[in-house]
């Protein structure tokens, strides 16, 4: 397809723009705290010809440059680019669908425009620095994670007659809830949604399939292990335990057995007003090909547990500070990635019906949302200090650390948003220690506000398609085979608020 170029540059634009500002006798000073995480970090920015060679950069909350700051000063409007991409991809697929399958590259990289040139003109070197911090080592590593993902799955095809029953249907969502936790929600979407497809392409009411299979396989499913969905894995690298998360398997079990029950109900109701698939004599039996593939994904999976547990140093790439086994995981994805492209024969995912418009429609759109994003987290990061200090102030019991991570999940990275909250139950019970001593006490002593920020982060993503990562590539594949999919509005109403919410109100009163 026609790739969008205006999408592709307007990044390289902007790292153009540090090219130009960072040199500019900049210093990149960073802190280690605990267990030896990046916690602190400030960047100086001197002016041209101001002789600052050897000035001290200021580490405290009244300095100016620091990037700690910069969330304090931003005004609650700063977050009106963002608002008007959500809106974008709400209202424009509905009143100019024509002008939207053809431009949505342009409109994505228009508001990441409105928001980066009037932050870089204010802010400057520190502006250029958000952007391409959340570019490099956010939007970077995104991107290249679920396309890994998508071309591996790509090669994975399900040949035989699997027909769509009701049974059948809710057997398969059961798996993929299951295989969440241990492949990644991203994993288990993409391995299982074409078979899912494939298996229901007789069948007239499809809508409602897709939307439960992304409430389920590529939401909630993932909250048993940090494997499972990032803000989870955010956490074990901050010292929770990696199977400390099975403490939230009563509220994963409750969640998806209600909504499995009611799927099956649907789908056994519209299943009876349809007429029956037509009966073609072929009795082929169930087979997987191209299964080398799951060696391809093994690794993946590997590669993103590697990132977690080896330090292998530091690397800074245009004043970014990244890990350095952070850049060796992309680098392994992408191999991975190539070597499923070069064994899996062409024949194979063209019977897959595998195409590249989903994964270059999620790079275009999210690199908008990426960038319109950052005021509206640099304000969840200042907590009490910012904009948002209003609800950061609000949380105290953990009923509100569950719906205010879940519903702030729902519309803005969840994986931020869970360290906000998760930082805010640290500083709340055990003020002045260090990571490494208030982290396990948080497992033990407090385990129930924990367990409130891992559901809400986890759970709340399925609320919107932009809630977690495989949302909007599960929406992307299923309107591409023809699924007549909600609207952005339209999944929230009637689907997030009918089904999803009444099941998190019953968890909220069994376990918060």
């Amino acid at each position: 397809m026609k790739l969008d170029k205006l999408a592709i540059y307007t990044p390289l634009f902007i790292i153009f723009l540090a090219l130009f500002y960072l040199p500019q006798g900049t210093t990149t000073v960073f802190a280690s705290e605990g267990q030896g995480e990046i916690s602190h970090y400030t960047l100086e920015v001197q002016p041209q010809g101001s002789g600052g060679h050897g000035q001290q950069t200021d580490h405290g909350d009244g300095g100016h440059h620091g990037h700690a700051n910069l969330g304090e000063e931003l005004p609650l409007y700063s977050c009106i680019p963002f608002a008007c991409m959500l809106l974008s991809i709400a209202l424009l697929p509905l009143v100019a669908g024509a002008f939207w399958h053809h431009h949505f590259g342009k409109i994505s990289a228009f508001w990441a425009a409105c928001l980066a040139i009037p932050f870089v003109a204010v802010y400057k070197g520190q502006a250029v620095y958000e952007i391409l911090h959340i570019i490099l080592a956010d939007y970077v590593p995104f991107i290249i994670l679920l396309w890994a993902l998508f071309t591996v799955s790509g090669g994975i095809l399900l040949r035989g007659k699997l027909r769509g029953t009701p049974i059948v249907n809710t057997v398969i969502i059961l798996i993929g809830t299951i295989l969440a936790s241990w492949m990644g929600t991203t994993g288990a979407a993409m391995l299982l949604i074409r078979p899912f497809l494939r298996a229901n392409a007789h069948r007239k009411n499809k809508t409602f399939m897709v939307v439960f299979f992304i409430f389920l396989v590529a939401n909630i499913g993932g909250a048993l292990t940090p494997l499972g969905d990032p803000p989870l894995f955010l956490g074990f690298l901050h010292g929770v335990t990696f199977f400390w998360t099975m403490k939230i398997m009563p509220h994963m079990v409750l969640a998806s057995g209600i909504l499995l029950v009611v799927y099956f109900l649907l789908d056994s109701f519209y299943y009876r007003k349809e007429a029956p698939a037509p009966d073609d004599g072929e009795k082929a039996p169930l087979r997987l090909v191209g299964t080398y593939n799951f060696i391809f994904l093994a690794g993946v999976v590997g590669a993103v547990l590697m990132s977690g547990i080896l330090n292998l140093g530091d690397i800074t790439t245009l004043g970014v500070h990244r890990a350095a086994q952070d850049w060796l995981r992309d680098g392994l994805l992408i191999v991975f990635g190539i070597l499923s492209l070069w064994v899996t024969p062409r024949t194979l995912r063209e019977e897959n019906e595998f195409t590249w418009f989903p994964i270059v429609e999620v790079a275009y759109l999210f690199i908008g949302i990426f960038i319109t994003m950052i005021p509206c987290l640099l304000l969840l990061k200042a907590g009490s200090k910012g904009a948002f200090a209003f609800l950061i102030n609000a949380v105290q019991e953990p009923v509100h650390y569950f719906w205010v991570t879940g519903m702030l999940s729902a519309f803005l990275d969840n994986a931020p948003t869970y360290l906000t909250f998760f930082n805010t139950a640290l500083g709340s019970f055990y003020a002045g220690m260090t990571e490494a001593q208030s982290v396990p006490l948080l497992m033990t002593e407090n385990a129930i506000y924990l367990a409130a920020v891992s559901a809400g982060a986890v759970f709340f993503g399925a609320c919107s398609y932009i809630g977690n990562a495989p949302n909007f590539m599960v929406r992307s594949i299923a309107a591409e085979s023809g699924v007549d999919m909600p609207s952005f509005f339209g999944y929230i109403l009637k689907y997030s608020l009918v089904f999803l919410i009444p099941v998190f109100v019953v968890v909220t009163l069994v376990f918060f």
